[in-house]
This record gives C-alpha cells, structure tokens and sequence, in this order.
C-alpha cells in the first residue's frame, strides 16, 4: 500500500508542477490565450506521468 502511496504522490506532482512553468501571464488553464507549445507541453507532461504511473505497476 505505501508503494501505490508513494506512486500516487509522485503522480500528483508531476501534474500540479506544470501550470507552475507558465512563461508569462494569461497562461494555463485559467488564461486568456494558449499557444501550441502550451499544449504540447502539457501533453507530454500528462503522458509522462500515464507513463511512470503504467511502469509503476510492477507487472500486475
């Protein structure tokens, strides 16, 4: 249970540490405008984080 803890820690940080990376105001979810590399990088953020949260299951 404490591995899935850690796991799930590690996941939830991973996707509320991006909208800190914000270039200049008016970004994010809340923003006024978005530009394509504001997508992209939260795209990859959140496959990352599907990706460690999938090779964190150890073989289940």
């Amino acid at each position: 249970m404490n591995k899935l803890k850690t796991h799930a820690s590690r996941f939830a940080l991973a996707l509320l540490a991006a909208p800190a990376a914000l270039a200049h105001e008016g970004h994010g979810l809340a923003g006024s405008h978005w530009h394509a590399s504001d997508v992209f990088g939260l795209l990859v953020v959140g496959g990352l984080a599907a990706l460690i949260y999938w090779l964190s299951r150890g073989g289940k």
